[in-house]
């Protein structure tokens, strides 16, 4: 599994936890409340998404070069917001957060 993969399983298993409660929470309840119902329903087939949903349409908007740190956004320009994933020195993630 490389680092993109193992960002985005670690933004997935924040979720609901205490580390995820200002970060993958946020971003996830924030998304399904902001953006319209027309958005989910052309992605997803669904106008109101589980949470799980909204995670699987992450992509990867920037992997920054001098720093081990993966950004991850919605498909479209939808939003300024990112979930970022940053990895420490043994190769494990160090920090999950949501930054504009």
């Amino acid at each position: 599994m490389n680092n993109e993969q193992v960002a985005l399983e670690g933004i997935k298993q924040s979720l609901g936890t205490e580390q995820g409660e200002y970060g993958i929470d946020v971003f996830v309840s924030h998304h399904i409340e902001e953006l319209p119902k027309s958005y989910w329903k052309e992605l997803l087939g669904t106008e109101s998404p589980s949470a799980e949903q909204v995670i699987d349409l992450l992509v990867l908007r920037e992997k920054w070069e001098d720093e081990d740190v993966y950004d991850f956004t919605l498909p479209g320009d939808v939003t300024d917001y990112v979930m970022s994933v940053s990895f420490g020195e043994g190769g494990a993630i160090e920090d999950i957060s949501m930054e504009s």
